[in-house]
């Protein structure tokens, strides 16, 4: 199921009716918590039904392999069950007709297979007893030499009065009898003499060396008939291949979308409505990933709408860090999940089909190739420019922003306009911008609409407020969040004196601080000295007044110094 998913997010669907029976089976699941327990159940002892029956019509199975696929396939006709429950199981019905029974495939694999074979084929423990009377032959033979080889070496005691005698088996010399050098007067005559230890002597007899011959003879044969009865059990079993790789791929799909319906069940996704139009509408949209990294409820939902009629394309302006990327990023994966079939994380949504969704998003390079991160992103522009279609869905988070500002501005506004206006696009578009004079465009072209991200300001500190809100903004608190960032104040200090200059000289647009002398300019490169960004740090209502005249020794001392 897990491989299937990532096949359905790859190649999301363009047929509207297979969407909508996917959306059918995952409402079904959705509806039942006992359903999906059920099945979940079920398809927990179903192996990758997929790849054992590739390793079977390979010949690389082994025994467990066998024994997997035997297992899966018996809890096929389960699952049909279930899904045939129930009188709104229309689509999940016709889901679970496509599962076989492989009744032929399953007996034959009961029958031939040992309950616990070893893991390879060889030892003598993979096929039942009673499948082959040729290899059970085999094994009873062994079994009698086995019986009295184990039983040599009380026969041998009792006939030779040595007691300590023992039977034992190496590799290099096989069955032996060992006699202790005390006892070596009472070896009869028929014993033949094979090696010397320290303390005793080891020994054949014609007739143990004959058993023995047997079982090893009979070691071999078992294991090429077991071999050879194993790759007709597997080559019988080929023969279904194609039937059990059909359940095989049914199966994955009642896996994938039970687990879609888990997942709307749990998170309080909604049924998305996907039809042939090309209008865009999310109510309530969440991004399915970072809301499930957040306490719950503290994800701040939004609105989206785009047509390709009416507002085609919005231009979104607002603050760093104030969540335009996320809003980009959630609109494209509630699009994608609507068109696999899945339910998405909204109040409500209404897709028009989307063919193809083009993302120009993050900053990277190719150094390797010579590519800067300017020259790959216009790279990545130009590739959606020449491949977009009407209906594609287009998320651009920043464009022009690696060269200088006019260039940049240049470029951002001329591709805005190209999507807008070109009669082989006019796509469905959200552009994401810190150039506030694309804004403009909404009053030069119908089908441009202006959002932002809304702020509040409070004694010169920001809050994002995370939501989306018609309108364009008019600067980016670039200055606020270098602060928050952790930037020396010198640096912030004369950052907001450069921003007031470049602006026309206009009112600072930050928190107040304290003014130096007249004509006094705070220098970049001579930060403020660390004793008065200590002293601005103090907090004189916590400090005793002990320590107060103490710190205030200290720092009198430090300046004497520096001066």
């Amino acid at each position: 199921g897990a491989r299937m998913l990532r096949r359905w997010i790859a190649r999301p669907l363009l047929d509207l009716g297979e969407i909508a029976v996917r959306q059918e089976i995952v409402g079904w699941f959705h509806s039942s918590a006992l359903r999906r327990l059920r099945a979940a159940e079920l398809l927990g002892g179903v192996s990758d039904i997929e790849r054992l029956i590739v390793r079977v019509r390979g010949g690389s199975a082994s025994p467990r392999d066998l024994m997997a696929l035997a297992q899966s396939l018996r809890a096929g006709p389960q699952i049909r069950e279930l899904l045939r429950s129930g009188e709104d199981g229309g689509e999940a019905a016709a889901l679970g007709s496509l599962i076989g029974a492989h009744e032929e495939v399953v007996g034959l694999i009961g029958a031939a297979m040992a309950d616990d074979p070893a893991p390879s084929v060889g030892a003598g423990r993979v096929i039942r007893r009673g499948f082959s009377a040729e290899l059970d032959g085999i094994r009873d033979g062994a079994r009698g030499a086995r019986d009295y080889i184990a039983g040599l070496e009380a026969s041998e005691r009792e006939r030779t009065g040595i007691r300590s005698l023992k039977v034992g088996y190496n590799k290099v010399f096989g069955y032996y009898i060992e006699v202790s050098k005390a006892n070596s007067d009472k070896v009869p005559e028929e014993y033949v003499r094979r090696q010397t230890l320290v303390g005793a002597e080891r020994y054949v007899t014609p007739e143990m060396k004959e058993y023995e011959a047997r079982v090893l003879e009979a070691q071999e044969r078992i294991a090429e008939v077991e071999a050879a009865l194993f790759a007709s059990v597997c080559s019988e079993v080929a023969r279904s291949a194609d039937a059990v790789l059909a359940t095989g791929r049914a199966l994955a799909r009642i896996d994938a979308l039970r687990s879609l319906g888990e997942v709307a069940a749990e998170r309080g996704y909604a049924r998305p409505e996907v039809d042939g139009g090309t209008d865009l509408v999310i109510e309530g949209g969440r991004h399915p990933v970072i809301e499930r990294m957040l306490a719950q409820g503290e994800f701040v939902p939004n609105d989206a709408r785009l047509s390709a009629d009416a507002e085609q394309l919005v231009v979104l302006t607002g603050p760093n860090m104030a969540g335009k990327s996320t809003f980009l990023r959630q609109v494209a994966l509630i699009v994608l999940m609507a068109q696999i079939g899945s339910f998405v994380p909204a109040r409500s949504v209404s897709v028009g089909l989307v063919d193809r969704i083009f993302t120009r998003v993050g900053l990277q390079d190719d150094l390797t190739v010579g590519q800067s991160t300017f020259m790959v992103e216009m790279v990545e522009t130009a590739a959606i420019l020449n491949h977009a279609g009407p209906r594609s869905l287009i998320v651009l988070d920043e464009i022009g922003r690696g060269t200088s500002t006019y260039d940049g501005l240049a470029i951002a506004r001329a591709t805005a306009e190209y999507i807008h206006n070109h009669p082989d696009l006019g796509c469905r578009t959200l552009f994401a911008t810190h150039y506030h004079e694309l804004t403009r465009l909404a009053d030069q072209l119908p089908r441009v609409r202006n959002y932002n991200v809304s702020v509040a300001e409070d004694g010169g500190e920001v809050v994002f407020l995370r939501r989306i809100v018609p309108g364009g903004a008019d600067r980016s608190y670039g200055v606020h969040v270098a602060r928050l960032a952790g930037l020396p104040p010198g640096v912030i200090a004369r950052a907001w004196d450069v921003l007031s200059e470049l602006e026309g000289a206009g009112p600072r647009n930050g928190p107040a601080r304290p003014a130096g002398p007249a004509g006094q300019q705070l220098s970049l490169l001579a930060p403020t000295p660390r004793i008065v960004e200590e002293l601005r740090s103090l907090d004189p209502s916590s400090m005793t007044p002990l320590e107060a005249i103490a710190k205030l020794y200290e720092l009198r001392e430090r300046a004497a110094e520096q001066a």
